[in-house]
C-alpha cells in the first residue's frame, strides 16, 4: 500500500525529467522558496500528498460501496443515536 511506502526508508533516488511549462515552474520556485524548500523537495511533497489523496479517495469509495451492498441495521443506527444522546451532552468540549 501507498503508506508503507510514503514512509519506508529512503531508497536510492533515480534522476527524472518531466515537461512543466514555464508559467507552472516560476510559480513552484517561487512557492517552495516561501516555505524553505528545494524544487525538486516541493515536487516530491506534492506528489506523495496526491498519492495519498488518491489513497484516501479510494478507502473511501471502498467504504460507501461496502455500505451499498450491505446497509446498516436501522434498528442498530436508532441504538447507536440514543446512546450518543445520552453520551455528548456530557463531553467537555
Amino acid at each position: 500500500m501507498l503508506h508503507n511506502i510514503l514512509r519506508s526508508p529512503k531508497k536510492r533516488s533515480k534522476v527524472i525529467q518531466v515537461p512543466i511549462d514555464s508559467g507552472l515552474l516560476s510559480h513552484i520556485d517561487e512557492t517552495a522558496g516561501l516555505v524553505a524548500e528545494n524544487r525538486a523537495e516541493f515536487i516530491r511533497e506534492a506528489c506523495r500528498q496526491r498519492l495519498r489523496d488518491l489513497e484516501t479517495k479510494e478507502l473511501e469509495r471502498r467504504y460507501v460501496e461496502g455500505y451499498r451492498r450491505e446497509p446498516e441495521d436501522p434498528t442498530g443506527a436508532r441504538t447507536n443515536a440514543k446512546l450518543l444522546a445520552r453520551v455528548v451532552p456530557r463531553e467537555r468540549w
